[in-house]
């Protein structure tokens, strides 16, 4: 999710059951020099030191981007963004993903093929 102060990725964890939550920080050249970057990922990380534990979900691997305003935002607005982006990612269904009844009665996550275009 894309916020004003920055970009939230997430991706469940592949490793089986793993339930611990991962985190990645990315800082690009564009943002400034290297003292401006290490900032930005500071900011970042004293953010999901306080905001994950309670917002975050087990077994999934997120990365943050920081953005050009990630540096000067007010703490507050960087923490509401990055709560605003972790409750939308959960928030909205996968595009390739349907739930499907298995034949326990449990829902179950998988795969849905694309739509073919036929012509009937």
């Amino acid at each position: 999710m894309v916020t004003s102060s920055v970009i939230v990725q997430a991706a469940q964890n592949l490793s089986g059951e793993d339930d611990k939550i991962y985190v990645g920080y990315t800082t690009t050249r564009k943002l400034g020099k290297a003292h401006t970057r290490n900032r930005i990922r500071r900011r970042l990380r004293a953010a999901v030191r306080e905001l994950f534990p309670a917002h975050a979900a087990a077994g999934y691997t997120y990365v943050l981007i920081g953005r050009y305003n990630t540096e000067d935002c007010p703490y507050k607005t960087l923490c509401k963004d990055l709560r605003w982006g972790l409750k939308k990612i959960f928030a909205l269904p996968s595009a390739h993903t349907q739930p499907v009844v298995a034949s326990d009665d449990k829902t179950v996550e998988t795969f849905s093929a694309k739509p073919s275009d036929s012509a009937d």
